[in-house]
């Protein structure tokens, strides 16, 4: 008299899948009465399954829905398919139904009501939970990291900083004094509303993550070994290879009898985790304020082993970082945490972080690394 049908519709839970109401073949009062009792039997046994409101409001729908509900079936295929003759006896049962359904379904609710709210909100703690969804890190963050982990692995601590800084520690503890040119090159945003503060005492976005150098001695004795990952800022136009905003790693070790030997050995190791054992790097004199003497420090080229080609513009090389011994005038500013330019020197250096995910991950544009388009950022998942 009655079928399941094991598909679900929209709306229902797999447990109540929909009924699938025959046609009556027998339109006797005695075939209209048991299948309107096989209903109400099933109506009844559903009704003690229901434990929560949730439960409650499929339950309702799954007999009382305007659309699909058991009702609405049982009035199309029975009373608007009976014969003439019988629409009067199909159309009792069909009235007394609906009547018994309504009444089932609002006891259902009263039932829930009164029940205990402990009972009504009982949670199975022993189900699995819900797992989150884990994004993956970006690519410049899984190149900053990379970096510092070669240089933790080498005993190096890991310190940080601000990112708007003072003009003496981004500039004048590391050696450039007021109106120095070579301010002029580090395209510097400063703060607004800072006209009123003594020159040394006004706020900017950090051009390099080296004041935290500044910061880490004043803090620290010798001797010490600290890299500096960070966000810095200059006013760039953003282009292929350039960025208003990046991301640098910086180094420095301080110690006694400390030599540009030590400088080289140091970054050599690093460049041959990174790269590979067979990868070979190239010192150049070169300057910076806070070094003396300075290099920049070029790898022999990734992609073509130094023979030549497009990305090291037929060089064979490709700049990386700079690097130099700290000057004598920067230990001056911290003098007194034991930093006696006469007993103790040093070496620093950095690299950015977006220039060696761009080498790492074959990338040709540093635009692509912020511009938050997943289809890009999905590939290094």
């Amino acid at each position: 008299m009655r079928a399941r049908d094991a598909r679900a519709t929209a709306g229902e839970t797999p447990a109540l899948p929909l009924y699938t109401v025959p046609q009556l073949a027998d339109y006797s009062p005695a075939a209209l009465d048991k299948a309107v009792r096989e209903l109400l039997s099933d109506l009844e046994s559903e009704s003690r399954a229901v434990n929560n409101d949730s439960d409650w409001k499929n339950h309702r729908d799954r007999w009382m829905a305007r659309k699909n509900g058991i009702l609405t079936q049982i009035n199309d295929l029975w009373l608007k398919a009976a014969p003439g003759p019988a629409k009067r006896e199909v159309g009792q049962r069909v009235n007394q139904l609906k009547s018994r359904v309504e009444q089932i379904i609002d006891a259902t609710r009263e039932r829930l009501k009164s029940a205990s709210p402990l009972e009504s909100d009982r949670l199975d703690i022993t189900l699995p939970g819900i797992r989150r969804p884990i994004g993956a890190e970006h690519p410049v963050i899984k190149a900053l990291n990379e970096i510092v982990s070669v240089f933790k692995a080498m005993g190096y601590s890991v310190s940080e900083g601000p990112e708007i800084e003072t003009d003496y520690y981004n500039f004048e503890a590391l050696n450039f004094p007021p109106n120095h040119p070579a301010r002029d090159t580090q395209d510097t945003l400063f703060i607004a509303g800072q006209q009123s503060k003594p020159p040394r005492e006004r706020l900017l976005l950090r051009t390099h993550t080296s004041p935290v150098q500044i910061r880490t001695m004043e803090k620290l004795a010798p001797p010490i070994r600290v890299v500096i990952p960070g966000k810095v800022h200059r006013n760039d136009a953003p282009d292929a290879s350039h960025s208003p905003m990046f991301h640098q790693v910086e180094g420095l070790a301080v110690d006694t009898n400390i030599t540009f030997c030590d400088l080289k050995g140091t970054l050599d190791h690093a460049m041959k985790a990174l790269f590979g054992s067979s990868v070979r790097t190239r010192f150049q004199p070169s300057f910076f304020p806070f070094t003396e003497p300075s290099a920049e420090v070029a790898i022999s080229c990734i992609f073509c082993g130094g023979k030549g080609c497009r990305t090291c513009k037929q060089s064979g090389w490709i700049e990386l970082l700079g690097c130099g011994m700290v000057d004598p005038n920067v230990f001056e500013f911290v003098r007194d945490n034991g930093y006696d330019p006469a007993k103790v020197s040093g070496f620093a250096f950095g690299m950015g972080a977006d220039r060696l995910a761009l080498l790492k991950y074959g990338v040709d544009d540093i635009q692509l690394f912020f511009q938050g388009d997943v289809r890009f950022l999905e590939q290094f998942v």
